[in-house]
């Protein structure tokens, strides 16, 4: 028994669906998220200022406005940098057993530097996370 191609027209639109969401790589946009640029092109800044999002990438114009990157980066910093830091202050404290001040002071400033680098660039991941998946109103071919 053979299908006619009237029944093979759903296999076809979901082909043509998987191949246009494929389209946009995961990886390589999460790599121009951590250098906090537009993950479609690379070039244009997807940051002003600290942490706002530009409106539009300056050199392919993409629409950045949809973006939604609420809490998601602080909560991977504290995660990352209370995973990091956690096991080391253990590592440090028995080892070498320093003076309570002075490990409050080395791990403060250590936990506050990691996290004000890793804030910026944890947002340009998770929009251009966004962005590669099609979430928030990034589905459209721009």
């Amino acid at each position: 028994m053979t299908e006619s191609p009237a029944s093979n027209a759903h296999l076809l639109a979901d082909t043509v669906t998987d191949e246009s969401r494929n389209e946009r790589a995961t990886w390589p946009a999460l790599a121009k998220g951590w250098c906090r640029k537009c993950p479609n092109c690379g070039k244009g800044d997807l940051l002003h200022s600290y942490l706002k999002i530009n409106s539009r990438c300056s050199n392919c114009n993409l629409d950045l406005t949809k973006a939604r990157a609420d809490d998601g980066p602080a909560y991977l910093t504290i995660l990352l940098v209370g995973h990091i830091m956690a096991p080391l202050l253990h590592v440090v404290y028995f080892t070498w057993r320093p003076e309570p001040l002075v490990t409050f002071s080395v791990f403060s400033i250590g936990c506050i530097v990691s996290s004000l680098y890793l804030l910026p660039r944890l947002k340009g991941v998770v929009v251009a996370y966004q962005w590669a998946r099609r979430m928030h109103g990034f589905d459209s071919k721009s």
